[in-house]
């Protein structure tokens, strides 16, 4: 195995740390990845993609990724990380540059790209992704790459994602604690969708529902390319929290019920089944039966997935999205989730598990809980096998991701 082939994905989240490393495989145009090792760690140490703990963010991050390179049988140095939450920024900006000679070359692409990019993102915040959405010669549009095109005037459409300086550098300083360098940050939803959509879906009209611990997270994709995303801070947590008061039991009991007997669809629950409550101190054995267990999670799911049309609605695209909305990250695993979305939705629902381009310990990562900690490492083998290697300076970091979300989004 050639060791400039090894890629790993870190999906830091709010209550657990996924590791995924893998080969990359395929080609320039075909890159998969063949997953050799898997670890997971639980985390206290984020909360809704912001480090609050450096310390036992760390921790997490050396147990999962040891896990993980363990199972593997190699050692990594890099990895591609994940980000996202309510303080990542999106925004639409254009860019217009004149045509120097006969034709249009890649000089000219690059020129109109930087004007696009050359604005005030306000704050401290710095360019994670520009994605170019639309490129129009002579005010004719709908092109996506217009080089050897023949014209005088080059605009393009550019969606800009941003974060805060502070919020990227306590990531990578979390993960550079615990031995590792950070090849780049990579937004989540960009992520999962390779592992779990189809070029169908991104090119009909999808949402992208990415339920979490400590956030929910969405992205839009139409005509191949992204065109919104946004993050709730209602998610998995909150569902927790209510069986904790619903059922009068502690947190990680709380957690071991969802997870266990959860279901968020009560009409897929025998209304005569009981499930035993797990004791505490003071308390002799208990019962409750699973569909009040079913009709908690039912309330809060229905309430998060109702935000995210309501987000959907006021972002324009509840009834453009022909191919539904595809659900994962840990909460879509729960019964009766799919049964939910559609009903919310009155759209076509299935849940997103990663399987697209992957070979090897496939079995070891089929959950929608590693969406995103497979979608980087299939992002990282389409950088390691075009011939791309992370570095320094800002532009020539952001140089690869544009290569190849143009080709892809």
């Amino acid at each position: 195995m050639k060791r400039g082939l090894l890629v790993a994905g870190l999906d830091l989240g709010s209550t657990k740390t996924c590791a995924v490393i893998a080969e990359a495989t395929g080609d320039a145009r075909l890159a998969g990845a063949k997953v050799l090792g898997v670890g997971v760690a639980r985390s206290g140490g984020v909360r809704r993609g912001v480090v609050r703990d450096i310390e036992e963010t760390t921790r997490s991050i050396v147990q999962a990724m040891r896990d993980a390179e363990r199972m593997a049988g190699v050692q990594v140095s890099s990895v591609y990380c994940g980000i996202a939450g309510e303080h990542v920024k999106a925004r639409t900006s254009t860019g217009l540059a004149s045509v120097t000679g006969d034709e249009i070359t890649r000089a000219d692409v690059e020129r109109v790209d930087a004007v696009a990019k050359a604005v005030s993102l306000g704050g401290d915040y710095e360019l994670l992704h520009h994605i170019p959405q639309e490129y129009k010669v002579d005010a004719q549009g709908g092109i996506f790459d217009p080089v050897g095109m023949t014209g005088l005037r080059l605009e393009v459409e550019m969606y800009l994602v941003s974060v805060p300086s502070t919020a990227a550098q306590n990531l990578r300083r979390s993960v550079e604690r615990a031995g590792y360098k950070v090849a780049e940050l990579v937004l989540e939803p960009l992520a999962a969708a390779q592992a779990v959509l189809s070029e169908e879906e991104k090119e009909l009209g999808c949402a992208l529902i990415e339920l979490g611990g400590g956030s929910t997270n969405v992205a839009v994709f139409q005509d191949g390319k992204i065109r919104h995303i946004a993050s709730l801070r209602f998610a998995g947590s909150h569902v927790t929290s209510d069986i904790v008061q619903g059922l009068g039991v502690t947190q990680a009991d709380a957690e071991w019920l969802k997870e266990h007997f959860g279901a968020a669809y009560m009409p897929l629950v025998d209304p005569d089944e009981v499930v035993d409550l797990p004791g505490t101190a003071g308390q002799g054995p208990r019962q409750a039966k699973r569909e009040l267990l079913a009709h908690i999670i039912q309330q809060r799911m229905d309430e998060i997935l109702g935000l995210v049309l309501r987000e959907l609605e006021r972002a324009g695209f509840s009834q453009r999205l022909p191919a539904g909305v595809v659900l994962t990250g840990g909460g879509a695993h729960l019964p009766g989730m799919v049964e939910l979305a559609r009903e919310v939705f009155a759209a076509p629902a299935r849940i997103g598990v990663p399987g697209r381009a992957i070979s090897g310990l496939v079995d070891s990562v089929q959950e929608p809980r590693y969406a995103v900690p497979v979608g980087l490492v299939l992002y990282g083998a389409r950088q390691r096998i075009g011939g791309y290697e992370p570095a320094s300076g800002v532009d020539r970091w952001l140089a690869p991701v544009k290569r190849w979300l143009q080709e892809f989004f």
